[in-house]
Protein backbone atom coordinates (compact mmCIF):
# COMPACT_ATOMS: atom_id res chain seq x y z
CA UNK A 1 0.00 0.00 0.00
CA UNK A 2 3.27 2.27 1.14
CA UNK A 3 4.63 2.17 -2.46
CA UNK A 4 1.20 2.25 -4.07
CA UNK A 5 0.61 5.59 -2.71
CA UNK A 6 4.19 6.73 -3.39
CA UNK A 7 3.91 6.09 -6.93
CA UNK A 8 0.69 7.56 -7.24
CA UNK A 9 1.83 10.91 -5.25
CA UNK A 10 5.14 11.16 -7.67
CA UNK A 11 2.85 10.51 -10.44
CA UNK A 12 0.28 13.52 -9.34
CA UNK A 13 3.78 16.52 -8.79
CA UNK A 14 3.73 17.11 -12.98
CA UNK A 15 -0.22 17.39 -12.76
CA UNK A 16 0.26 20.03 -10.37
CA UNK A 17 3.50 21.64 -11.83
CA UNK A 18 1.25 21.91 -15.12
CA UNK A 19 -1.82 23.22 -13.61
CA UNK A 20 0.23 25.75 -11.98
CA UNK A 21 1.83 27.03 -15.10
CA UNK A 22 -1.13 26.81 -16.88
CA UNK A 23 -3.28 28.75 -14.20
CA UNK A 24 -0.69 31.78 -13.94
CA UNK A 25 -1.44 32.19 -17.72
CA UNK A 26 1.75 31.54 -18.92
CA UNK A 27 2.48 28.84 -21.70
CA UNK A 28 3.73 25.28 -19.73
CA UNK A 29 7.48 24.09 -20.31
CA UNK A 30 7.40 21.92 -23.38
CA UNK A 31 10.19 20.04 -21.72
CA UNK A 32 8.37 19.29 -18.49
CA UNK A 33 8.03 15.48 -17.67
CA UNK A 34 4.32 16.02 -17.48
CA UNK A 35 1.90 13.13 -18.21
CA UNK A 36 1.80 12.40 -21.98
CA UNK A 37 5.04 14.31 -22.47
CA UNK A 38 7.12 11.49 -21.74
CA UNK A 39 8.91 8.93 -23.84
CA UNK A 40 11.77 6.46 -22.39
CA UNK A 41 12.42 3.89 -24.82
CA UNK A 42 12.89 0.63 -22.57
CA UNK A 43 14.21 3.01 -19.96
CA UNK A 44 16.21 4.57 -21.65
CA UNK A 45 16.15 8.25 -22.79
CA UNK A 46 18.41 9.72 -25.78
CA UNK A 47 18.31 13.51 -27.57
CA UNK A 48 17.26 14.02 -30.84
CA UNK A 49 19.89 14.70 -32.89
CA UNK A 50 19.83 17.46 -35.93
CA UNK A 51 18.64 16.35 -39.22
CA UNK A 52 17.38 17.37 -42.61
CA UNK A 53 14.67 18.13 -40.34
CA UNK A 54 15.99 20.31 -37.76
CA UNK A 55 17.04 20.24 -34.67
CA UNK A 56 15.24 20.36 -31.05
CA UNK A 57 14.53 24.18 -30.50
CA UNK A 58 15.69 26.75 -28.05
CA UNK A 59 12.02 27.60 -25.91
CA UNK A 60 14.04 31.14 -25.22
CA UNK A 61 13.79 31.56 -29.32
CA UNK A 62 10.27 30.80 -29.86
CA UNK A 63 9.40 32.98 -32.85
CA UNK A 64 5.81 32.25 -32.50
CA UNK A 65 2.97 29.32 -31.39
CA UNK A 66 0.97 27.29 -33.80
CA UNK A 67 -1.95 25.83 -31.71
CA UNK A 68 -3.06 22.49 -32.76
CA UNK A 69 -5.07 19.56 -32.09
CA UNK A 70 -5.49 15.90 -32.80
CA UNK A 71 -8.21 13.61 -32.83
CA UNK A 72 -10.04 10.05 -33.05
CA UNK A 73 -10.64 10.71 -36.46
CA UNK A 74 -6.89 10.57 -37.39
CA UNK A 75 -6.53 14.22 -37.98
CA UNK A 76 -4.15 16.99 -37.03
CA UNK A 77 -5.43 20.64 -37.31
CA UNK A 78 -4.01 22.35 -38.69
CA UNK A 79 -1.82 19.68 -40.83
CA UNK A 80 -0.28 21.99 -43.57
CA UNK A 81 1.99 24.35 -41.78
CA UNK A 82 4.35 26.89 -42.96
CA UNK A 83 7.22 28.46 -41.75
CA UNK A 84 10.49 30.35 -42.40
CA UNK A 85 13.78 28.63 -42.46
CA UNK A 86 15.92 28.46 -39.32
CA UNK A 87 12.46 29.44 -37.52
CA UNK A 88 11.79 27.94 -33.94
CA UNK A 89 8.33 27.12 -33.14
CA UNK A 90 6.36 25.75 -30.18
CA UNK A 91 3.84 23.47 -31.22
CA UNK A 92 0.57 23.34 -28.64
CA UNK A 93 -1.11 20.05 -29.07
CA UNK A 94 -4.31 19.51 -27.58
CA UNK A 95 -5.51 15.65 -27.85
CA UNK A 96 -9.15 16.02 -28.42
CA UNK A 97 -9.75 12.36 -28.81
CA UNK A 98 -10.61 9.73 -26.23
CA UNK A 99 -7.11 7.64 -27.19
CA UNK A 100 -3.86 8.51 -26.66
CA UNK A 101 -1.96 10.26 -30.03
CA UNK A 102 1.36 11.70 -30.92
CA UNK A 103 3.03 14.22 -33.04
CA UNK A 104 6.33 12.57 -33.92
CA UNK A 105 8.16 15.29 -36.34
CA UNK A 106 10.93 13.53 -39.30
CA UNK A 107 11.49 12.95 -43.17
CA UNK A 108 9.04 10.27 -44.27
CA UNK A 109 11.39 8.04 -44.34
CA UNK A 110 12.27 8.01 -40.60
CA UNK A 111 8.52 8.19 -39.73
CA UNK A 112 7.84 4.64 -41.95
CA UNK A 113 10.72 3.18 -39.59
CA UNK A 114 9.73 4.12 -36.61
CA UNK A 115 5.93 2.95 -36.89
CA UNK A 116 6.87 -0.26 -38.23
CA UNK A 117 8.86 -0.62 -34.80
CA UNK A 118 5.63 0.60 -33.13
CA UNK A 119 3.87 -2.13 -34.98
CA UNK A 120 6.34 -4.58 -33.83
CA UNK A 121 6.32 -3.38 -30.00
CA UNK A 122 3.27 -1.26 -29.45
CA UNK A 123 3.68 -0.41 -25.93
CA UNK A 124 7.39 0.89 -26.90
CA UNK A 125 8.30 4.11 -25.11
CA UNK A 126 10.54 7.09 -26.31
CA UNK A 127 12.72 10.03 -25.29
CA UNK A 128 13.16 12.62 -28.27
CA UNK A 129 12.70 15.92 -29.01
CA UNK A 130 11.01 15.66 -32.18
CA UNK A 131 8.38 14.10 -30.26
CA UNK A 132 5.44 13.81 -28.04
CA UNK A 133 2.35 11.44 -26.63
CA UNK A 134 -0.48 12.68 -25.09
CA UNK A 135 -3.15 11.40 -23.62
CA UNK A 136 -6.96 11.66 -24.11
CA UNK A 137 -8.22 15.25 -23.23
CA UNK A 138 -4.33 15.99 -22.37
CA UNK A 139 -2.27 19.27 -23.75
CA UNK A 140 1.49 18.57 -24.84
CA UNK A 141 4.22 20.27 -27.52
CA UNK A 142 7.47 20.27 -29.24
CA UNK A 143 9.72 23.23 -29.29
CA UNK A 144 11.65 22.49 -32.72
CA UNK A 145 13.56 24.85 -35.07
CA UNK A 146 13.34 24.03 -38.82
CA UNK A 147 16.58 23.72 -41.16
CA UNK A 148 16.96 24.37 -44.98
CA UNK A 149 14.01 25.45 -47.02
CA UNK A 150 11.92 21.93 -48.10
CA UNK A 151 8.78 19.80 -46.98
CA UNK A 152 8.92 18.60 -43.52
CA UNK A 153 6.69 15.87 -42.51
CA UNK A 154 4.65 15.30 -39.31
CA UNK A 155 2.13 12.47 -37.98
CA UNK A 156 1.30 10.04 -35.08
CA UNK A 157 2.91 6.50 -34.58
CA UNK A 158 0.81 4.96 -32.77
CA UNK A 159 0.18 1.56 -34.84
CA UNK A 160 -2.71 1.97 -37.38
CA UNK A 161 -2.60 5.72 -36.90
CA UNK A 162 -0.40 6.97 -39.80
CA UNK A 163 -1.55 4.43 -41.98
CA UNK A 164 -4.96 5.63 -41.40
CA UNK A 165 -3.98 8.95 -42.84
CA UNK A 166 -3.06 10.91 -38.89
CA UNK A 167 0.03 12.96 -40.80
CA UNK A 168 1.10 16.48 -41.91
CA UNK A 169 3.80 18.47 -43.74
CA UNK A 170 5.49 21.34 -42.66
CA UNK A 171 6.81 23.85 -45.62
CA UNK A 172 9.60 25.46 -44.87
CA UNK A 173 10.37 28.86 -46.93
Amino acid sequence: MNKFLSVLLLSALPVLSFAADHKAGSMPDMHANMPGMEHGMAGMEHEATASASGKAGDPAKVSRTIVMSMNDTMQFTPNNIVVKEDETIRFFIKNTGTMAHEMVIGEMSELKEHAEMMRKMPSMKHASANMVTINAGQSGGIVWQFGKAGVVDFACLAPGHMEAGMTGKVTVE
